[in-house]
């Protein structure tokens, strides 16, 4: 163990040993020391592809594949718009823990007192039971297409995973990165598959990234795009990614800082572009294979049903729910993660991991049971939209905290955001609120799905 953890740093932040992030593996993979680039960028690796993660979640799904077939390949300037938006956040968070070693939680913790981080700490365990609510819904949707189980039982199902994430935690947090990493390539390489057997047009894809005026114009267009933009920066992943980047064993000298900040932002960029590539072939697969077919497709079952028959490749529709199985098993791990990381960090709660994931678990299940029970299949869709309300609700709150602290040079010290990264950063933010608060006001006036 580096024995720098235990003194205060030069930025009045403490770094108690009894108050550290994620304590049982801060600290715990090690670093080649005077090892080649990509010796070292090998080791940095894994925490991006934890935070990517989110960025595939199953509640992101249905509006991209709306988006595609609805308005074709127009939608994907929105999806590089808004990775480009995480990938400046994502990085922001991950230098706040390397610089400082504190974690979000614990720096929103120190900034603002016990009362406002209780309050902080309650809706942030909302956003976290709202993102475990799509995992088990699209878990669960994934099992009834692939096995044929009813929602109900497949819902049932999901909650045993906690014996999945227990076996996983006693082996290491290397071996959890390189599950959830598995996990990401499985994904990526089945929609790579399905993307090229969909033959889209290439000019018209390429030309899709670039923005065109008629998405501010249409107002279907429009919210269709809030969806894809409300629910890009998920909360708990600014919270995660400043914890598990101090995971490393780099040296906490200037340096060493320096070092790790140089590796995790690689290690950050490279994990969201493949999440990108990811959202992108989710739309372009939308496009390519139901736009100016006449058939309206807004879910994620309709989606299966319809993808071999219209791509004439009898295995694309398995692979598809395949795909979908593994994006929801792989934010089983990112929101117990995250759920620790929050519950220390802003209450200095401790309990054991399996039993906060059976809670936050329980919690997520008994709605999404009692919805399913009562609406079917279309109730779900209804409870995935208000899981991303209540994601959106919460974002505010972790973001301006970000950036407020990465732009203190009291805190952050040389490592403060530029001019240039803090302008960024603000207009970000004010992009992020005003889009989620649209994206809230709409939902709740309309009372339906966007679009």
């Amino acid at each position: 163990m580096d024995k720098t953890r235990n003194s205060s740093n030069e930025h009045g932040w403490l770094k108690h040993s009894s108050n550290i992030s994620l304590e049982e593996v801060n600290n715990s993979v090690s670093i080649p020391e005077n090892a080649g680039f990509w010796r070292k960028f090998l080791a940095f690796a894994g925490p991006g592809s934890l935070v990517a993660v989110g960025y595939v979640d199953p509640g992101n799904w249905a509006t991209s594949i709306a988006g595609g077939t609805r308005f074709g390949y127009t939608l994907l300037s929105i999806i590089l718009i808004s990775n480009l938006m995480a990938m400046l956040l994502q990085t922001l968070a991950a230098k706040l823990g390397i610089v400082t070693g504190r974690d979000l939680a614990q720096a929103t913790r120190d900034a603002t007192g016990k009362k406002t981080a209780t309050i902080l700490w309650l809706l942030t365990e909302l956003a976290i039971i709202a993102t475990d609510l799509a995992e088990v819904i699209g878990s669960a949707i994934a099992l009834n297409l692939l096995f044929g189980i009813p929602l109900l039982w497949g819902i049932l199902i999901t909650t045993l995973d906690v014996l999945l994430l227990l076996l996983l935690q006693r082996k290491g947090f290397r071996i959890i990165e390189s599950i959830v990493t598995v996990l990401m390539a499985t994904i990526f390489f089945i929609f790579v598959f399905e993307v090229i057997a969909s033959k889209p047009e290439i000019s018209a894809l390429l030309g899709g990234y670039i923005p065109k005026p008629e998405i501010v114009v249409n107002p279907n267009m429009l919210f269709i795009s809030l969806g894809i933009l409300g629910a890009t920066v998920m909360p708990h992943n600014l919270y995660l990614h400043s914890s598990i980047v101090q995971t490393r064993q780099y040296k906490r000298t200037e340096k060493g800082r320096k070092e790790a900040i140089k590796f995790s932002v690689a290690d950050a960029i490279f994990s969201l572009t493949i999440a990108f590539l990811i959202n992108s072939a989710i739309l372009i697969l939308g496009a390519s294979a139901f736009h100016g077919t006449g058939i309206q497709v807004s879910e994620i079952e309709e989606a299966y049903k319809l993808l071999s028959p219209t791509v004439g490749i009898g295995i694309a529709s398995t692979l598809f729910a395949v795909a979908l199985l593994a994006s929801g098993q792989n934010s089983t791990i990112t929101g117990t993660l995250s759920g620790q990381i929050v519950m220390e960090g802003f209450v200095h709660m401790r309990i054991s991991p399996w039993l906060r994931r059976v809670i936050t678990r329980l919690i997520a299940v008994v709605p999404a049971f009692v919805v399913t029970w009562i609406a079917g299949s279309r109730g779900t869709a209804d409870l995935l939209l208000w899981s991303q309300v209540v994601l959106s609700l919460q974002l505010p709150f972790a973001v301006v905290p970000l950036v407020l602290f990465t732009s203190s040079k009291k805190k952050m010290g040389q490592f403060a955001n530029s001019n240039m990264i803090k302008t960024l950063a603000w207009i970000c933010t004010a992009v992020i609120i005003v889009l989620n608060v649209f994206l809230v006001v709409y939902i709740l006036v309309t009372g339906h799905d966007l679009g």
